[in-house]
Parts: structure tokens; sequence; C-alpha cells
């Protein structure tokens, strides 16, 4: 018999609010806007002697952990090669195209990606559960999904796998 679990987390408080634009090439981008994120998870694990994976709390406090991350900041990517980002005092300027576009610096958060998307957040999600992979293997999970949602009927999802 197969003993690989899917274990599929999506509980309401992994979501978070974030302002963002996407930036579609040197010279596009969207205005400034904002979404209220959904999170989803599932973890592909083995089965324990005692007719469970593991302890799925573990996995759904990181997963609202980092959705507080993220919760109630303007989101800007580090990573875009049309994008810049200046450090002005108590404003971070966002230039795009010529273009310089102020925040204030407590009201910006900064992420390595390489555009402020559905794909790169799903990304970040990964990385950050990732991050452990003692912990992965101590809980048999091979491989990690995750999808964020911007609306329903609207979402990106990024996997990896794992050795064990």
């Amino acid at each position: 018999m197969n003993d690989v679990v899917t274990i599929r987390l999506a509980k309401q408080n992994m979501k978070f609010s974030a302002a963002h634009f996407t930036i579609f090439s040197a010279t596009e981008r969207e205005r400034l806007h904002g979404h209220n994120f959904i999170v989803e998870v599932d973890l592909h694990a083995h089965m324990l002697g005692n007719g469970l994976c593991f302890d799925y709390g573990i996995y759904k406090d990181r997963v609202v952990a980092l959705c507080r991350e993220l919760n109630e900041w303007m989101i800007l990517p580090t990573q875009s090669p049309h994008l810049q980002i200046e450090d002005a005092g108590e404003q971070i300027i966002a230039v795009f195209n010529g273009q310089r576009i102020p925040f204030l610096k407590h009201d910006v958060k900064l992420l390595p990606i390489a555009n402020a998307t559905l794909e790169e957040f799903a990304a970040w999600f990964l990385v950050r559960l990732s991050e452990d992979p003692e912990a992965l293997r101590a809980h048999a999970i091979d491989a990690i999904e995750v999808r964020v949602l911007s609306g329903p009927g609207q979402s990106a999802g990024r996997s990896a796998r794992f050795s064990r």
C-alpha cells in the first residue's frame, strides 16, 4: 500500500492583505492596488506507524506566521531588473521607467523576489517553508506545494520535492 499522504492546509487565518503593483516590462506596470491574499499549502508526507504523518499544527503555525510577515505592507521586489529601490531616510523611493514613486519606509516590505506577483509570493512561501531540511526529514515530507490566491479563481502555485 502507498503510504504517501497529502495534507492540505487551507485555514481561514492563512491570509494577508498587501499593496503592490506588477511590473510587465521596462516601461509598463500596473497601478498601485491591493488584495486580500489567501495561502494554501499541500504537504506530501509518509505515514508514521501511528496512523498519522506529523503534527499539522507545526506547519499551520508557520504559514500563519509567514502571512503575518506580509500583512498590511506595501510590497516591493528587490530583484526586479526594471525597478530600483532607493533608501531616502524616512522614505523608500521606487524608481520605475524614470518615475520616482515615494513610500513611507515604515509602510514598505522589501522582498527578495523579482516581481510582486502570485507566482513570486508562492515561491517566497515555498522557500521559507523549506528552510529547515532536518524538520522536513523528521516529518517524512517529500514535497511541498504552495498556492497563493488573489481572489476566487485566480491563483499561482509553486512546488518542490525533497530527498529523504
